[in-house]
């Protein structure tokens, strides 16, 4: 793979390549199984949300380094043009009502960092980072 590859989100098949391709890239990475499955698992609701709530967008999924130390990890961002996020706090919340956890809150969990960028009828951008432990 790349330093980056982007995935279209379209259709229900597009957000099982990306978390293939993520897993992979994972994999190459150096991460561990667990971190693998994690990762995957983020992606898959990332490309989920974009599927649902936008009908269309894109992952993208880089390798990153912190320079000081050649600290190695995986980003992810998604992008779509959707309908925006009203507040984005409160999706990051834990909600028992809210899909038994799935959602942003979980990768939220799943992730070293999360940035929400959201503008209300503008689309969503969500980055999300794992470093290599």
């Amino acid at each position: 793979m790349l330093d980056e590859t982007t995935v279209q989100i379209v259709t229900e098949l597009d957000i099982v390549a990306a978390r293939q391709l993520g897993r992979n890239e994972a994999k190459a990475i150096g991460f561990n199984k667990v971190d693998q499955a994690r990762i995957a698992t983020a992606i898959s609701e990332l490309a989920k949300n974009i599927f649902l709530y936008a009908s269309v967008g894109k992952i993208i999924i880089k390798r990153i380094e912190k320079n000081e130390n050649a600290e190695k990890g995986i980003a992810i961002i998604a992008i779509d043009k959707g309908p925006g996020i009203k507040d984005v706090g409160k999706v990051l919340e834990y909600s028992p009502a809210a899909n038994s956890g799935a959602g942003l809150h979980a990768v939220k969990r799943l992730v070293d960092l999360i940035e929400i960028q959201s503008e209300i009828g503008m689309g969503t951008i969500v980055r999300i980072e794992k470093w290599l432990r």
